[in-house]
């Protein structure tokens, strides 16, 4: 009796997933070994990209799985990783797989910050973008929820927050905001100046702590700097030009990106 299946994408991203970590090796040992950008592999691993047979025939030399298994329903790595992959069903279960903007909140986390920062000559509209996508980023990573909901677009010179202009119009008309036109070093900058206070209520403690941590490591960065930071963060680089960024690759992250430490709960799997 033929005891293989049709696998979707997702089921082979999560049989190789479960093969490299019963193996030990780090997403980007993978890469390296079967000749694919590191970001390739994370997509194939989400179900987000296809494999072809040239492809799977590495992973199995690398991996050590014979095709039959690797296609048969009885996948051996399934029993060994049960109990975890329940964990992680539970997990995903439990996360909001679509963000949703929550206007107040966003609106109260960028006063917030232009409090902070909007002193600061290069905290233009690009180190603006940047402060807000490595916040809601960070947040995501280490608590599983979204902090404003928002969705950012990968767009040439890195993540872009989007409604943004929608809700700056909105906020300069209720007189909360004060956009500014200025020269930065030659360039031509649009900064924001805050007209009222955050309301902290607005914010719990833990959203409030990752903001300031944001704030402290990046806004003293230029532009430029802040840009090709971002361009390195596993969530971008993971993403198509133009399409919107996915909060699950936040798990994908490696140093100095992550803000997560998951040396604990490999152990205790």
């Amino acid at each position: 009796m033929d005891r293989n299946i049709q696998l979707s994408q997702k089921q082979i991203g999560q049989r190789i997933t479960e093969l490299r970590k019963m193996k030990g090796l780090s997403q980007e040992d993978l890469a390296k070994s079967v000749h694919l950008s590191r970001s390739s592999l994370a997509q194939i691993e989400l179900g987000n990209r296809s494999v072809d047979i040239l492809e799977l025939q590495q992973f199995s030399l690398v991996l050590a799985f014979s095709l039959d298994s690797f296609m048969s329903k009885d996948f051996p790595g399934r029993q060994t990783l049960e109990g975890k992959e329940e964990k992680i069903a539970k997990k995903e279960a439990e996360r909001i797989a679509v963000p949703t903007l929550q206007i107040n909140k966003f609106k109260n986390v960028l006063l917030y910050m232009l409090e902070r920062c909007a002193g600061k000559p290069n905290v233009g509209e690009t180190v603006l973008y940047k402060l807000l996508y490595f916040s809601d980023f960070n947040y995501y990573e280490l608590y599983e929820e979204h902090l404003t909901g928002a969705q950012y677009r990968k767009l040439p010179y890195g993540p872009v927050p989007q409604k943004l202009d929608s809700i700056i119009s909105l906020m300069m008309d209720n007189g909360q905001l004060q956009r500014v036109k200025t020269d930065y070093h030659g360039y031509p900058q649009t900064r924001y100046l805050p007209l009222e206070k955050a309301d902290l209520t607005a914010l719990k403690a833990s959203e409030k702590e990752v903001i300031d941590k944001v704030i402290e490591q990046m806004s003293d960065w230029s532009a430029a700097a802040i840009s090709n930071y971002s361009h390195k963060d596993m969530p971008w680089l993971a993403s198509k030009e133009g399409e919107e960024i996915n909060y699950e690759l936040a798990f994908y992250r490696d140093a100095p990106f992550s803000v997560r430490n998951y040396g604990d709960e490999m152990e205790q799997q």
